[in-house]
């Protein structure tokens, strides 16, 4: 099974800037392709990107599109998510994803592997 470990989370302003990074380790990283979701406090963990194994294809929660970018490096089994003009509705407890079992990304219960989760804090 892969083994996923999250970084970046933090405390930052509203509009403000954070890179997110899931490392893998475990199987073969560039096989899968790889999942953002996150969980805000009192709420059900959501979908927010998901990059194809090659990195040439993404997809966007339409409440995060054109503020988040997915990215991957292969080398280096990991995937990234940089995080732009964040907003308080933003802070949430963040999740990579891998492993897929079919192409239905947006649900939770489509991913075998999570990590343990990075929290993001954005004040207003």
């Amino acid at each position: 099974q892969v083994r996923l470990v999250e970084s970046g989370g933090g405390l930052v302003q509203a509009g403000g800037s954070l890179r997110l990074s899931c490392a893998a380790s475990g199987r073969t990283f560039s096989s899968y392709a790889m999942g953002w979701f996150r969980q805000a406090p009192g709420k059900e963990r959501e979908f927010v990107a998901v990059i194809n194994w090659s990195g040439t294809n993404k997809n966007y929660a339409d409440s995060v599109k054109g503020r988040f970018t997915i990215s991957r490096e292969n080398a280096k089994n990991t995937v990234y998510l940089q995080m732009n003009d964040l907003k308080p509705q933003d802070t949430a407890v963040y999740y990579c994803a891998s492993e897929p079992r079919n192409s239905d990304y947006v649900k939770n219960s489509s991913w075998s592997s999570w990590g343990q989760g990075t929290r993001v804090t954005v004040s207003s």
